[in-house]
Formats: structure tokens, sequence, C-alpha cells
């Protein structure tokens, strides 16, 4: 396949017609490199549990991260019922288009959380600045409650994560196999 461009010859300012090959076949290689996956430095199998007012999944998957990316996949019979990608500050859920980390916790969910309180639970790190974080000899808890706006029970010990909000009725649990 070849590209005709007319283009303007400088010097007598007529028009010149030649092909392009080249820049089509850079330009097609640049397309599809740009769909490829990304290298994830961790990946794992895991019961996976995200249950909002919003969403309802549990059952077995598998969670890849590298430096800049955390996505989630929850399979059923075989099949991948959700998958969740976390990078660059938003938040793409199958069958909700991508959003702002802001906006996914708004429609999912709460308003009041920090935009990274996702992504910090799915990579087992501290959530709300590590506020009342208790180290224990296997990983670490926090409770945490704001007025009105969230009761968080929130551990990481051994190769479980649990999130439960009361207030909001969220519960993220992923237990890595």
């Amino acid at each position: 396949m070849t590209l005709k461009l007319d283009i303007i010859d400088a010097k007598n300012g007529e028009f010149e017609v030649k092909t392009v090959k080249y820049f089509l076949a850079g330009w097609l290689l640049w397309s599809l490199w740009g769909c490829a996956e990304p290298d994830y430095s961790q990946e794992e199998s895991a019961y996976i549990v995200l249950k909002t007012p919003a969403v309802k999944y549990a059952d077995m998957g598998f969670i890849y991260e590298n430096a800049h990316e955390v996505k989630a996949e929850i399979y059923g019979n075989g099949q991948a019922l959700m998958t969740l990608k976390i990078s660059g500050g938003s938040v793409c859920m199958s069958r909700l288009q991508c959003m702002s980390q802001n906006a996914f916790n708004r429609a999912v969910l709460s308003r009041y959380y920090p935009d990274d309180t996702l992504e910090k639970i799915f990579r087992g790190e501290p959530i709300l600045d590590a506020k009342n974080k208790r180290t224990k000899s296997n990983g670490f808890t926090q409770h945490i409650v704001n007025q009105g706006k969230y009761d968080i029970e929130y551990s990481v010990l051994n190769n479980h994560i649990q999130f439960r909000d009361k207030i909001n009725q969220i519960l993220i649990k992923v237990i890595r196999q």
C-alpha cells in the first residue's frame, strides 16, 4: 500500500506527486507499538473482591504491577469479568470509561478518599499518609475515622489485603496466592 501526497516544489511553485512508503510503514509501526501491553515486574494470581454500592465483583484473577501501573483482572468461568487498570492518574475499568482517579473515587468509592487510595490498596501500601498505622510482624493495620465521611479498617497482613469502609459500604479484598 502506498500513500501519495501532493507536495509543492519550492523552486517553481508547482505541485509534484511523491510516493511516501516509509512514512506509512513508520506510522503503522508506531501505532501498533503504542497498543502493546506494558512489561509488568510482578504478576500474581489472587482472589479479588471489589464490592461497593456501584460495582460488585468477586472471583479469582490476576494482579499485574510495574512502577507506573497496577492492573487487576477478575475471571469467572474462564472469562474476564472485569479489568481495572490504574496508571498515570487515571482509572480504566471495563464497562466504565477511563476517568481520573478523583472522578473514579466519586463514582465508585467515596469522594472523601485521596486520589491514590485504590492504587495503594492494590499495591498493599499504607493509605491516607499512613495515618494510625500500626506495624505488625507480618504487615500493618490502619483504623481511620473521619466522622460522617468514612470509617476505614485497612490491613495488609502476609498476602492478605483487606479494606473495609463501614460508612460507605465498601469492601476490597486481595488475597494473593
